[in-house]
């Protein structure tokens, strides 16, 4: 299947949808606070969505019942909000998708609530700055697989490893589409696969473990951990080429 390429008109209808994600996960994250529970999150979230005359898109996508991806601590990614309440030293990752008159957002974060140590602190960051070194790597050319080794090499020089099985993607006028980006070497060679060309619009979200990449899928056919059940982080942003380097869509 043929990665799009996007008009600029239909890039910032893109951005439009992005920006109300950015607006949702900015405000999840002023309120992310001990004694708030994970539903209360995830219904201001839907609220502000809703309010800005969009939908919460990954409610009811795959069967996922909620607004907002909750993800809370050894939960790297898809976690499902839960009566729990947020307590100091927490760390809590949210993921949301917006879709608006037919276009699709999408970006994630991983937050602390209160004080957390330096370990949750560095895990944080390394989601963050692994996303934004790939975001300033990115440039016309470059081929995807070349991308995601950067990502991987970038994360092991931090000292954690990426989540395996799960990736970025393409985005548009469907949630996910081509092309699969892994945060890792799928495969032996990078100079590989297809290009990265202005127009292309694409989701990058480094998932990040502490010691073993391997996933599990919990009970509730959703939470997924590591095989370590320690601590994961997780970042993303939406992304359009444009003039052959990289502009995020998903900033409030």
């Amino acid at each position: 299947m043929a990665i799009a390429l996007r008009k600029p008109v239909e890039i910032e209808k893109l951005r439009a949808a992005n920006q109300i994600v950015g607006g949702a996960l900015e405000l999840l994250a002023q309120n992310t606070k001990a004694g708030m529970t994970l539903r209360e999150l995830d219904a201001m979230a839907e609220d502000y969505i809703r309010s800005h005359d969009a939908r919460p898109s990954f409610k009811g996508l795959y069967g996922f019942p909620n607004a907002v991806c909750t993800s809370l601590n050894q939960v790297i990614i898809h976690g499902i909000p839960t009566d729990y309440k947020l307590q100091e030293g927490d760390i809590i990752g949210y993921d949301i998708g917006t879709e608006l008159n037919g276009w699709f957002g999408d970006a994630a974060i991983t937050v602390g609530v209160g004080e957390i140590i330096k370990r949750d602190e560095e895990l944080i960051a390394c989601a963050k700055d692994a996303l934004y070194y790939a975001i300033d790597e990115i440039k016309e050319g470059l081929r995807f697989k070349e991308l995601s080794f950067k990502i991987e090499k970038f994360i092991l020089s931090r000292g954690f490893v990426p989540l395996h099985s799960f990736c970025g993607h393409g985005i548009g006028k469907k949630p996910h589409e081509e092309p699969e980006i892994p945060n890792y070497l799928d495969g032996k060679n990078p100079k590989s696969g297809p290009k990265i060309k202005n127009g292309m619009v694409f989701c990058l979200e480094p998932m990040i473990c502490q010691k073993e990449s391997e996933p599990i899928i919990l009970e509730n056919k959703w939470d997924v951990v590591s095989t370590d059940n320690l601590r994961g982080s997780h970042y993303e942003h939406t992304v359009a080429v444009i003039n052959g380097k990289a502009e995020i869509l998903s900033l409030a």
